[in-house]
């Protein structure tokens, strides 16, 4: 018999940490390769743990709701008829999973961790640059009116983990926000404390009033959100828009999606063309499909076409892969199948994995104009505004109602500038503008 040990897989090319919401197994249960074990939540996928091994659960050693980086021990496996592994000694087991643990699990901490840093430790600007805190952490916090800089972690590099919060909450020492006090002698006991250079004021509590109804932030929306709040807070955004007439794509659609629906058994949608025609510019224009990482800028050879899909509380973006290989067709076909695994609970961890440059179809909700948020660490996103009929001078002075549409685009200006991005932009205006019966195939 060998022990294993089942670690946090790595969810997304970005993704260093994932929280375990909910276990599937229990010690003595057993398990094939590939079951289930876990569920777990990143700030871009809820998935779940598949086991590596067939063999019997042993020990559980990440709890519910502990946030834990990648290549952490989550659990442990014995395996039928694999003697020639020993199992780790005991005496050293706990050792070994303190370390590689972020939170330390395996065993408690006898004395009482200090809950705060003399001013002579370090800066507090050296610290917020080295300290990244975990969503879980971060909800405590919140909840408890933790003042986060004060509290010594015990993680890996001083890492503040979701035990060290609760033992703090459980022994009532919780530590707050050190304001600096007026003297005896001045009028200043009401005045506001002003927040310090770079730091953010505290968001005011906001009270219930009759009639008002609270509502729990899931885990799903709080990654949405520190999702959002990074790619604001790191990328310098720019936005530009342009006018496409996308008279002919139109009437060459709408002559075939009856047609297309019966013959293949999803829709033809106007969305499908304009995923074809960002990927064809792409191709063209490799400089849009880049990222910013600090001491270079990485330029994707791959072209994977991430698209926002919406649910009732939450929002998804699965990628299309190879984008620029597949047909219009092929396009749509994948558009459909990934808009029903979003909507039925199925997206799998490689349906979300690899985006380089995002599209959204705002316009599906009939908005014109938009500015969206970048979807980091891409460095732009198109939003596809509604198809509306406006009257446009034709040549010759005759006036014409056409079917225009806005494309807006948000851009992270640190890798894109403003040339690039009017050449792009015009480049799918162009591959849009001509896309007509007699010039383009679906097939």
């Amino acid at each position: 018999m060998a022990v294993q040990n089942i670690t946090m897989p790595q969810l997304g090319e970005s993704v260093t940490e994932g929280t375990i919401e909910k276990w599937l197994v229990k010690p003595g249960d057993t398990v094939k390769k590939y079951d289930p074990l876990a569920e777990v939540v990143t700030d871009k996928v809820n998935a779940e743990i598949p086991s590596s091994f067939e063999g019997v659960i042993t020990e559980l050693i990440a709890e519910e709701g502990q946030t834990l980086p990648v290549g952490a021990v989550v659990c442990s496996i014995e395996i039928a008829g694999d003697s020639e592994l020993p199992p780790p000694p005991p005496e050293k087991k706990s050792a070994v999973s303190t370390a590689i643990l972020n939170a330390g699990v395996q065993k408690k901490q006898e004395a009482p961790q200090p809950v705060s840093t003399p001013p002579s430790a370090a800066p507090k600007e050296a610290r917020k640059d080295k300290v990244r805190y975990s969503p879980a952490v971060l909800r405590l916090a919140q909840e408890h009116d933790i003042a986060l800089d004060q509290v010594t972690g015990t993680g890996e590099g001083g890492r503040i983990t979701r035990k060290d919060l609760l033992k703090l909450i459980e022994t009532g020492n919780i530590p707050t926000a050190i304001a600096a006090a007026p003297a005896p002698s001045t009028m200043q006991t009401t005045a506001p404390v002003q927040p310090q250079q770079g730091e953010k004021p505290a968001a005011p509590v906001q009270p219930i009033q009759p009639g008002d109804i609270e509502i729990p932030v899931t885990k799903v929306r709080r990654a949405i959100a520190n999702n959002m709040v990074r790619s604001v807070h790191e990328a310098p955004h720019a936005w530009m828009m342009m006018e496409v007439d996308v008279t002919d794509l139109v009437a060459y659609r709408d002559s075939l999606k009856s047609e297309f629906k019966q013959k293949e058994g999803f829709n033809l949608t106007y969305f499908a063309f304009f995923v074809k025609a960002v990927a064809q510019a792409l191709k063209e224009f490799p400089m849009m499909n880049s990222m910013w990482a600090e001491d270079k800028i990485i330029q994707k050879h791959d072209i994977n076409i991430s698209i926002a899909v919406a649910t009732d509380d939450a929002l998804f973006v699965p990628v299309i892969k190879h984008a620029d290989e597949k047909s219009i067709k092929g396009i749509a076909k994948e558009i459909h199948e990934l808009a029903i695994k979003v909507r039925t609970g199925k997206l799998a961890m490689d349906d979300i994995k690899g985006g380089t440059f995002t599209v959204n179809n705002t316009g599906a909700f009939g908005s014109i104009q938009s500015m969206g948020i970048i979807n980091y660490p891409q460095a732009a996103i198109l939003q596809v505004e509604s198809i509306v009929k406006k009257p446009v001078i034709l040549p010759g002075g005759m006036f014409a109602a056409r079917d225009i549409v806005n494309l807006c685009l948000s851009l992270d200006h640190r890798v894109l500038d403003g040339l690039v991005c009017g050449k792009f932009l015009n480049r799918v205006k162009e591959i849009l503008e001509n896309t007509s019966k007699s010039s383009t195939s679906v097939y």
